[in-house]
């Protein structure tokens, strides 16, 4: 009977935080989810472009694509578990911060404080950032993206979702472990977040619902978004992105209408970020239209 309670206590934590019961025998997490002819038809539409390809390889582009659409979704990752500086997509890592603590009690649910979440994440307001940040403290962060029920940062997989220094020009520095990068995040990290919501299985179903909320309908409409707008107008965006000088990154969650159901993440280290974020997203969804043979 013991080592049945160890085997559950570990399927829940490599699932997600809070994982439901009833249903962890179906439930595969996202590492678990990787395919081979996805993986392939990614890399081949990646490497198909010299410029794209030398970024691959010099480590300054990655790219994951999870689709969701069929019943066992299909995961795949260029650089998956590379860190990079992510400049303002980290904030993702101060919303669930909050959220967990609401949770457990250490942080109390406010009007102010669910306007400022909303505010980091629609128009990426680095003051209400800070202000988020400063109510949950950095070392509540860098808990909880290393607790193993949510695993965001894990240094064996190459690092992850870090925030190391206010969004603001005071404050102390703390770089990870691994990369010393004040603000930082890998492609799988950031799938695996968008994963677990789309799943409501982040913290829990109430929780993952409200996370999403704050994720909805961007304010700022530049990089995927800003081609998504053109291609699928009536498409439910959830979505965080980052700028600091050649620093780009970009992640959403995109649902409907028709067959779109994807999250795409993206970090890439060139002057031209906006332009390779922004060319990527017709390359991915000839990629989910595709069978997969």
């Amino acid at each position: 009977m013991f080592r049945l309670v160890i085997l559950l206590a570990a399927l829940l934590t490599v699932s997600g935080a809070y994982a439901q019961d009833d249903d962890y025998e179906d439930w595969q997490p996202l590492y678990q989810r990787v395919d081979a002819a996805f993986q392939s038809g990614l890399e081949q539409r990646l490497n198909a472009n010299p410029e794209w390809r030398r970024l691959i390889e010099r480590r300054k582009l990655a790219v994951g694509v999870v689709d969701l659409s069929p019943a066992i979704p299909r995961y795949a990752r260029v650089n998956g578990n590379q860190m990079m500086y992510a400049a303002s997509l980290p904030k993702i890592a101060i919303l669930l911060t909050a959220y967990a603590s609401f949770e457990d009690g250490s942080l109390q649910e406010t009007p102010e404080i669910h306007e400022d979440l909303q505010n980091m994440i629609r128009v990426s307001s680095n003051a209400a950032a800070t202000r988020s940040l400063d109510a949950v403290g950095m070392a509540k962060i860098e808990e909880v993206m290393r607790d193993p029920r949510f695993g965001f940062y894990d240094e064996e997989r190459g690092g992850g979702l870090w925030v190391g220094k206010r969004y603001a020009s005071s404050g102390a520095r703390h770089g990870d472990p691994l990369f010393n990068v004040s603000h930082g995040a890998t492609v799988t990290q950031v799938a695996r977040f968008y994963y677990l919501l789309a799943n409501r299985r982040l913290i829990n179903e109430h929780r993952s619902e409200q996370m999403l909320a704050d994720l909805v309908d961007p304010g700022i409409h530049h990089k995927f978004v800003a081609e998504l707008d053109s291609r699928a107008p009536r498409a439910k965006i959830f979505r965080k992105s980052g700028t600091w000088r050649q620093y780009h990154s970009d992640s959403v969650l995109v649902q409907g209408p028709t067959w779109r159901n994807y999250i795409l993440v993206a970090l890439v280290e060139s002057e031209k970020g906006e332009e390779i974020l922004r060319g990527l997203v017709p390359i991915v969804e000839e990629l989910l239209q595709d069978d997969g043979t």
